[in-house]
């Protein structure tokens, strides 16, 4: 009986200082689109973007304080470099690609590409072997995914072809820069050094964009709120939370256990925005909800 609680109190130690920290991470990045929602008329979805993760990245710098300078000074500038240039890119493709493409279509390919990506990533660099349990969770939380946001809006042409792809590449780079962050944390650094050094440096590219497209969004007090809620919470907040969960989570795993930023996203879209969800849209909350507990407690 002993052993039994042993092993019991292991297994809830490492769900909470694993996988917990990265589901409360994205739960925060879930109440992004409802505080957009408030942003001033004219303030465009690629300022939002780079104001969220270009002013995160300045907070997160200041919280990891001179530890980051460690890790820049370190001999893992290529991962350091890497990782950064996916944190500028993801959130200009993100956006990007659900202004082209729609938001269901946007959000569906980059976050719903993000777990194969990370399972490829892993199985190619780090020789990550998959067992049934985590496909299981990963299909049923895509499923999921789709259902909740397979009843927006589509458009037809080029757009959507390229909106689509810039998804993918959202999905990759969202991939890429976690994986970057999880090895730098295994060569010895803290995670707080690690992504303080990693979104600075990504910052630097993003503050420029913010700069010529963030008129609308920063010229207004609503829209300063937005911007400083954006780099406080979903930002830092979150991506404190979420390098500490790397640090005992697999990159495969913290992107399936991220797909409960669109289940958030969508119980808020309701409850606060007052909009409607569908009987499809529900059952894929329930899908995501049943392939996160099973890759949370995986062992």
């Amino acid at each position: 009986m002993s052993n039994d609680l042993l092993t019991a109190s292991r297994a809830t130690r490492g769900f909470a200082s694993g996988p917990l920290l990265v589901l409360l991470a994205a739960t925060l990045w879930g109440t992004t689109g409802t505080a957009a929602s408030f942003a001033p008329q004219g303030a465009s979805p690629l300022s939002i973007g780079a104001a969220t993760m270009g002013f995160g990245g300045l907070l997160l710098l200041a919280v990891a304080g001179r530890s980051a300078l460690g890790v820049l000074r370190s001999g893992q500038a290529g991962l350091l470099v890497t990782g950064a240039l996916a944190v500028a890119v993801y959130p200009l493709a993100f956006y990007s690609s659900m202004a082209l493409a729609g938001v269901a279509i946007g959000t569906v390919v980059t976050l719903g590409s993000a777990p194969v990506f990370a399972a490829v990533l892993e199985r190619v660099l780090d020789g990550v072997r998959l067992d049934g349990r985590w496909a299981i969770a990963a299909t049923l939380s895509v499923l999921g995914l789709l259902l909740i946001t397979g009843g927006g809006p589509a458009g037809t042409g080029s757009a959507v072809v390229l909106g689509a792809l810039l998804g993918l590449l959202g999905g990759a780079a969202y991939v890429v820069y976690s994986w970057a962050a999880a090895r730098m944390m295994r060569g010895g650094h803290g995670s707080r050094a690690v992504m303080g050094a990693m979104f600075g440096c990504g910052s630097l590219v993003l503050l420029p964009v913010l700069a010529v497209t963030g008129g609308a969004l920063l010229g207004s007090a609503s829209g300063l709120l937005v911007a400083g809620y954006l780099a406080l919470v979903p930002m830092g907040l979150a991506y404190v939370l979420f390098g500490a969960g790397l640090r005992h989570t697999s990159t495969s795993t913290a992107t399936t256990l991220s797909l409960l930023e669109p289940v958030v996203a969508a119980l808020l879209s309701v409850l606060v925005v007052g909009e409607r969800l569908g009987a499809a849209s529900w059952l894929g909350v329930a899908l995501i909800g049943i392939g996160l507990v099973l890759v949370s407690t995986r062992r």
